[in-house]
C-alpha cells in the first residue's frame, strides 16, 4: 500500500490524481490532502478518501472546513505549517506536488529531507530552486518522478538508456496553443475566453494562459535542464500540433526514442506513482490510421516570446527564473481579471527581468524575496 499526501487535491492534477486511487484502491491510501479555499470540494473527498488529515492554507476556509468535518475523524490543519506537517508524515511514502505557485516550494523540501518521493507537477519548485532541490534529492536518496505530460514522457524515454553522455538533444514538444499561426498583430484584442480555449488538454487557467504565450513552454525548459542534467542549448523546443508526441530524446547515435499516446494526463500520473511498473488504464489509445499524419514546425518566438524570455532566464540562471516565473504569474492574474491586455504579459516579465538586482546562487528566503520583489514592483508600474 503507497501512502499519499496530495498537495492541491482540488486542481486538475488533483483531482485526477484521485481519480486513479478510485481505480487502485487496494494499492493507494490517501494519507492527506490540502488546498486553497475550495471548501466544498475538499469536504467532499474528505468524506470519499477518509484522509488522516486535511490541509486549507487559507485559514478561514480551514475552520469552516473543521466545523464541517466536526463529525469525521480528519484533522484539519492550515497555513504553510500544515503543508508542511501533512508533506513529512511517518505514514506516507509519495508527496504529490500538484499545488499551484511558490507555495509548493517550502513542503517539496521539507518532504525530501523527510525522505519521501515527490511526483511533481509544481513546476515553480524546479524553475525557481532547481540548484537547491536536485542535490537535495541525490543527498536525501529519493525519487523525482515527473507529472508534466513532456517531462514524463522524456523520464519514459530515458528509461534503460545511456544517460551519461548519450544524449545529444532532448526533443522538448509543444501544441502550440490556440493561437499557433498567428502573428503579434493578430493577437492585440485577444479576449480571456480565446486564450482559455486550448485545442487539446483540458488544464486549469493559468497553465492555459501560459500554454498560449509559450511561457508554459519556457518553464517547462528551465525543469528540463535540473531534471536531466542538460544544458538549455541542448533542449528543442518543437511545435507538435496533435498533441501525440509528448516529447523525446535524440541520442548521440542518432537514435530517437520518444513516448506517445492520447493527450491525457492521467497516464503521467499513474505512472509516477506506480513507477517502475505499468498499470492497466481506462481511455482512449491512439488508432494511427485514423490520425494519418503527424506534423511538426519550429515556435515562432518573435510572437510568442515567452519561450525565448525563459530561456534567457534559464541561461543566465541565479534568481533570473525566479523573476520570470514571478512576473509571468503576476501577469496571467492581471489578464484573467481584465485588467491587461494579452500582449502586455510579455512586456511585464520583460520590464521585470530588466530591472530586477540579479542574485547568483539564492537562497530560499532570497528566491521568496525575489517573487515579492515583482509583485511589489509590478503593481507600482
Amino acid at each position: 500500500m503507497i501512502g499519499i499526501t496530495i498537495l492541491g487535491s482540488t486542481g486538475s492534477i488533483g483531482t485526477q490524481t484521485l481519480d486513479i486511487v478510485r481505480e487502485y484502491r487496494e494499492d493507494l491510501r490517501v494519507v492527506a490532502i490540502a488546498a486553497n479555499r475550495q471548501v466544498d470540494l475538499v469536504e467532499k473527498q474528505v468524506r470519499e478518501f477518509t484522509p488522516k488529515f486535511a490541509c486549507m492554507y487559507d485559514e478561514a476556509a480551514a475552520n469552516d472546513l473543521k466545523t464541517r468535518l466536526a463529525d469525521t475523524d480528519t484533522v484539519v490543519l492550515s497555513g504553510m505549517d500544515g503543508l508542511i506537517e501533512i508533506s513529512t508524515l511517518d505514514d506516507i511514502d509519495m508527496v504529490v506536488t500538484a499545488i499551484v505557485g511558490m507555495i509548493g516550494l517550502r513542503p517539496t523540501i521539507a518532504a525530501i529531507n523527510a525522505h519521501k518521493d515527490i511526483a511533481l507537477a509544481n513546476k515553480e519548485t524546479l524553475v525557481t530552486a532547481g540548484h537547491i532541490i536536485m542535490p537535495l534529492i541525490k543527498e536525501k536518496n529519493v525519487r523525482l518522478l515527473p507529472v508534466d505530460s513532456e517531462h514524463s514522457a522524456i523520464f519514459q524515454s530515458l528509461q534503460g538508456q545511456d544517460i551519461h553522455g548519450g544524449i545529444d538533444e532532448i526533443i522538448l514538444t509543444a501544441s502550440g496553443g490556440p493561437f499557433r499561426g498567428k502573428k503579434r498583430e493578430e493577437l492585440t484584442d485577444i479576449s480571456v475566453a480565446d486564450a482559455l480555449k486550448h485545442p487539446n488538454w483540458s488544464m486549469g487557467r493559468k497553465i492555459t494562459i501560459d500554454s498560449s504565450t509559450l511561457c508554459n513552454k519556457g518553464l517547462e525548459v528551465i525543469e528540463a535542464k535540473w531534471l536531466f542534467n542538460v544544458d538549455i542549448d541542448k533542449i528543442h523546443v518543437l511545435i507538435q500540433p496533435q498533441s501525440i508526441i509528448h516529447s523525446g530524446v535524440q541520442f548521440i547515435d542518432g537514435a530517437i526514442v520518444a513516448q506517445l499516446g492520447v493527450p491525457d494526463m492521467k497516464l503521467p500520473i499513474q505512472y509516477a506513482l506506480f513507477y517502475p511498473k505499468r498499470r492497466p488504464m481506462k481511455g482512449n489509445r491512439i488508432d494511427f490510421k485514423a490520425l494519418g499524419s503527424i506534423s511538426f514546425d519550429e515556435p515562432d518566438t518573435d510572437t510568442f516570446m515567452g519561450l525565448k524570455f525563459a530561456k534567457t532566464a534559464g541561461k543566465k540562471g541565479g534568481n533570473m527564473p525566479t523573476v520570470f516565473n514571478a512576473a509571468n504569474e503576476k501577469a496571467v492574474a492581471l489578464f484573467l481579471d481584465n485588467k491587461i491586455k494579452f500582449l502586455d504579459i510579455y512586456d511585464i516579465i520583460w520590464d521585470c527581468m530588466e530591472n530586477a538586482t540579479f542574485i547568483e546562487n539564492p537562497d530560499v528566503e532570497e528566491i521568496l524575496m525575489t517573487e515579492q520583489w515583482c509583485y511589489d514592483f509590478i503593481d507600482k508600474r
